[in-house]
């Protein structure tokens, strides 16, 4: 009699921190953030900053600059905390930008907490992963931008579009900004409106 033994596969997204095992279970309950890269026309590098509501699925923010430094990320978030309120945890990748002291100690000293998913594992962050895609295949790879202030004005239409327009069957069919308006929310919780500009 022959025995064939199989090994295991590992749940993807399986350490502690992942969208899999920790998940948002309310709006403001888990944000992600993440980077993405485009250039404009002339080559020049642009750096976009990309922030959602896993829950809403909202794109709270897409900040673009040439590059970003920890104290820039800190920027954004002391916005974003100030106009929408703290949540309970923040999630990321371990990229320099976000691991920095300054970064991952910010939203602890806020009332918040960082979450770091396992190193090379974009899937245990596939909330923040999957509207990056939508963003590069209806927006980047389809848009020239001349310069960075055309880039800035353009993407931020774009993510308004997304948060009014676009309709998520894990949403009811509504769209991100609908659903959040309907979204009740913990006590603790400071509501405020889900619209919001970044100005730089």
């Amino acid at each position: 009699m022959c025995t064939v033994f199989h090994r295991k596969r590992r749940f993807p997204g399986g350490s502690e921190n992942s969208c899999y095992r920790h998940r948002a279970k309310h709006k403001d309950r888990v944000w992600s953030y993440d980077f993405v890269t485009d250039r404009t026309e002339e080559g020049r590098q642009l750096r976009l900053l990309v922030t959602v509501d896993e829950y809403t699925r909202e794109c709270l923010a897409i900040e673009v600059a040439g590059s970003f430094t920890a104290q820039d990320v800190v920027g954004v978030l002391q916005y974003l905390f100030a106009v929408r309120g703290t949540p309970e945890d923040i999630r990321s990748d371990n990229g320099p930008e976000f691991v920095a002291k300054r970064v991952c100690g910010w939203p602890d000293q806020a009332g918040g907490k960082t979450l770091f998913i396992a190193k090379r594992s974009p899937w245990e962050n596939s909330n923040v992963e999957s509207f990056n895609g939508k963003l590069r295949d209806e927006l980047l790879n389809r848009e020239m931008f001349l310069s960075l202030s055309e880039a800035r004005w353009v993407i931020d239409r774009w993510r308004m579009d997304y948060n009014h327009n676009w309709l998520h069957s894990s949403l009811n069919y509504q769209a991100p900004a609908a659903f959040a308006a309907g979204s009740v929310l913990p006590a603790s919780a400071t509501p405020q409106p889900p619209e919001h500009c970044l100005i730089t």
